[in-house]
């Protein structure tokens, strides 16, 4: 079983092998600009090419490629970057579309402006192209009013989920549902009135973080960075367990293996942790 791990500073993509394996380098994505927030943030993989979000000297973008060389086509571009707030999770859905989470790179009125690609989430085709029966033909926006998208993940049902850093009181977990409004800058949380759609669950923001996600039957599992804990969210509307509080430091992503396993990966060497012996680390834990 294989997997590709991005690196945010160098660009660098790694192949990881289970069992040990020594990771190596595969590719290194030009034109990554890391600073702050920004640089190589999010990677996906459909028909034998690798699509990746990345900082570069003006935006933020998404770019393909394959891994056997060649120049990286620019399939979205335009995404406004800034020193924070740069989105970058990218992620194809049931649907075969490529749906892409996005910030307000600092200016909170963007995640309201309709024209704007940031504070968003976006859906396009393979090619770049807005997705045919997005809410506004022609336009790539699926859902607005975010301020800082960090996971997409789907159900068996094929419900999309994506988690959100928020401000000053609350972090959110978002069902995301075609041309709703999720509130921000004008709500953080609950409140929304009727006019923005409510977060299915909250934390407050220093007990989250949250990053990725991943789902499991009806299980949805949450990375948390300045947490430091595994957030395991039932999505029947059952209360939210933390697992792991403080045993590996800040998580930055989930996913769930073929096998059932799950693995994540520490984020403990950014400058915003402690960091711990062998970070920063991908850990893997059996199936239950």
């Amino acid at each position: 079983m294989t997997r590709w791990s991005p690196e945010r500073d160098s660009g660098r993509i790694l192949r990881l092998t289970a069992g040990g394996g020594q990771a190596r380098e595969v590719y290194r994505v030009p034109g990554v600009e890391a600073a702050g927030e920004g640089g190589l943030l999010g990677l996906a993989t459909a028909d034998g090419l690798v699509y990746a979000y990345h900082t570069a000297e003006r935006d933020n973008r998404v770019v393909r490629f394959r891994l056997d060389g060649g120049t990286p086509e620019v399939i979205v571009d335009g995404i406004a970057k800034a020193g924070n707030h740069n989105g970058g999770r990218i992620a194809f859905g049931p649907d075969g579309m490529l749906y892409i989470g996005t910030g307000d790179a600092g200016e909170t009125s963007r995640s309201q402006d309709p024209e704007s690609l940031n504070g968003k989430i976006l859906r396009v085709t393979p090619e770049g192209a807005p997705a045919p029966g997005n809410p506004d033909a022609g336009s790539a926006v699926y859902s607005l009013g975010h301020r800082n998208v960090q996971g997409l993940a789907w159900d068996a049902a094929g419900r999309l989920f994506a988690t959100e850093f928020g401000q000053n009181d609350v972090d959110e977990v978002n069902r995301i549902e075609p041309g709703r409004n999720y509130g921000w800058p004008d709500v953080e949380g609950d409140g929304g009135g009727g006019r923005y759609t409510d977060p299915l669950v909250t934390w407050p923001t220093g007990d989250a973080s949250p990053s990725g996600i991943a789902i499991s039957g009806d299980t949805a599992y949450v990375a948390a960075l300045r947490g430091e804990r595994l957030w395991t969210v039932p999505l029947d509307g059952g209360r939210p367990v933390a697992e792991f509080e403080g045993r590996f430091g800040r998580l930055r992503t989930v996913q769930i293996a073929p096998d059932g396993a799950l693995w994540m990966t520490t984020s403990n060497t950014d400058g915003r942790g402690d960091t711990r012996e062998a970070d920063d680390r991908i850990l893997r834990f059996p199936a239950r």
